[in-house]
């Protein structure tokens, strides 16, 4: 979501006539409906403007969806959230609230997203540049809204163009087939739609590399290989979605021009407030100190690898925390469980030091990198062709995080694995990845989440059993179930 891409609708009354006037006696002007508000251009762009917005909710894409990665074994998920807890060792039901949170915010992304697809068609004042782009933007946000879902919930309801226009939105569940269709379709109109790139006016809204980067992960987790190996190669073949000089470019205050960032929160943080910041931040720093790095993680990475250093914090390490009168704050062992933080979210505002609003300065969080389209391909070439197919690109993520890291040969699932896992560690990835790899009998999820993780300095441990297929996915929220009347029925297992 672009810095200047916030919605904002304001809503003027003037109050004519004597002072005394009551509230009840004011006339009101007008009402905004889908039928009336669709006039031209400005209104179509500001329609996918309130899409986007949607992404800074703290208790979707801002937080809530970060808690299903906390069973993985690359963090404690710390903070004081009971639901959080629950998630992370798995003993959730279908009445948590972590669960609840974000599912609202999902099915109000797909039906914002809907009714610019209904809509904006109807518009005869408009480009025909801006009617396609606008057209492709709401497609994709729609296609990652049912995606979010999917990944979560397995099947779930889609709510067709004609449900929209009927306003009937208690459907039951589809299966995860035809949700895969239903993003697929999206997606793919929405490649056909996207330009390639922006100019710096509209800069950090989805591109047609955005939309390539999550078909290619839709690909994969859809078990369609070549399909996946055919669609990232134009994302890794496009000038436009290079890869960043360094790796810490993509985590720094400068990013929001990062050709990698193929799909990110980008915003004034005077206007909105950076969560994953505030969340993975020590609290006597003004965060939350939620999702603390385990030993486990730190000590995956390479002893020459410096994504451990732009990754993570560790006890005795110094950060700038942004304060004038104190420029460099040095990580001491109280100001975690784990003796870790993440530095990739680490960003401070100048001269006072603050995480959130108030400051004019711009941040962007990445939710979808090239990198991680070149590592899903790397990953399709070793399954398809054999150990040694994705070298290439796992060479070439490998060299541009350091030049002494020794390159691979030969490189099979072990090595791939290892190189997602350092790459994009607090990411979202983790535990989706260890998932799908359980499915097709790569890796032993059950067991690696059965040893039993220790959260030195302090004295506390983490074991999550994992029960399979139970655990694959989550419940529907049972409000949602209940809210239904009998229309929606529970995942198995809850």
């Amino acid at each position: 979501m672009k810095s200047k891409i916030s919605l904002y609708i304001s809503i003027g009354l003037v109050l004519c006539g004597s002072a005394c006037k009551k509230a009840l006696d004011l006339k009101q002007q007008g009402v905004y409906t889908p039928d009336n508000y669709f006039r031209n251009e400005t209104d179509a762009v500001t329609a996918v403007n309130g899409i986007y917005s949607l992404l800074e909710e703290e208790d979707y894409i801002g937080h809530a969806e970060c808690t299903f990665d906390t069973p993985s074994d690359d963090y404690w998920r710390s903070g004081d959230h009971g639901e959080d807890e629950a998630i992370e060792n798995l003993t959730y039901d279908a009445s948590n609230a972590a669960i609840r949170y974000p599912y609202k915010w999902r099915y109000e992304e797909i039906n914002r997203s809907t009714n610019c697809i209904v809509n904006i068609p109807k518009i005869t004042s408009i480009s025909t540049d801006i009617k396609n782009r606008s057209m492709g933007e709401a497609y994709f946000l729609r296609a990652f809204g049912y995606w979010r879902t999917m990944l979560i919930h397995g099947d779930a309801p889609i709510i067709t163009d004609d449900d929209y226009a009927k306003q009937l939105f208690n459907v039951p569940k589809s299966p995860i087939e035809d949700v895969r269709k239903q993003i697929e379709s999206d997606l793919l109109k929405a490649v056909d739609l996207l330009p390639e790139s922006y100019t710096s006016a509209d800069r950090g809204r989805v591109s047609k590399g955005t939309a390539l980067g999550l078909l290619t992960k839709l690909y994969m987790y859809w078990e369609k290989l070549p399909e996946a190996i055919a669609t990232g190669q134009k994302v890794i073949s496009n000038a436009h979605y290079a890869l960043a000089a360094n790796y810490q470019d993509n985590f720094t205050r400068a990013n929001e021009n990062s050709t990698e960032l193929l799909f990110s929160i980008q915003a004034l943080q005077s206007v909105v407030q950076n969560d994953f910041t505030v969340y993975y931040i020590p609290r006597p720093w003004g965060g939350y100190g939620f999702s603390q790095p385990l030993q486990g993680l730190a000590n995956e990475f390479e002893a020459k690898d410096p994504r451990k250093k732009a990754t993570l914090l560790a006890v005795g390490d110094t950060i700038d925390i942004g304060l004038v009168a104190t420029r460099k704050s040095i990580f001491t062992a109280d100001l975690s469980a784990t003796g870790f933080a993440f530095r990739k979210y680490a960003v401070f505002n100048p001269p006072n030091g603050t995480l959130d609003g108030g400051v004019d300065h711009t941040f962007a969080v990445p939710l979808m990198r090239s990198a991680d389209i070149y590592l899903l391909v790397a990953e399709a070439l070793i399954r398809t062709q054999g150990a040694g197919a994705g070298d290439v690109l796992i060479n070439q993520i490998r060299r541009r995080a350091s030049a002494s890291l020794p390159p691979v040969s030969g490189a099979g699932m072990k090595e791939l694995i290892h190189e997602r896992r350092v790459e994009l560690s607090g990411e979202g990835e983790r535990h989706q990845d260890l998932m799908r790899w359980d499915k097709d009998k790569i890796v032993d999820i059950a067991a690696i989440y059965a040893l039993p993780v220790s959260k030195a300095p302090i004295d506390q441990s983490k074991t999550v059993t994992f029960i399979r297929p139970k655990n694959y996915y989550f419940p529907l929220p049972q409000v949602e179930i209940d809210k239904s009347k009998g229309v929606l029925v529970q995942n198995p297992n809850f």
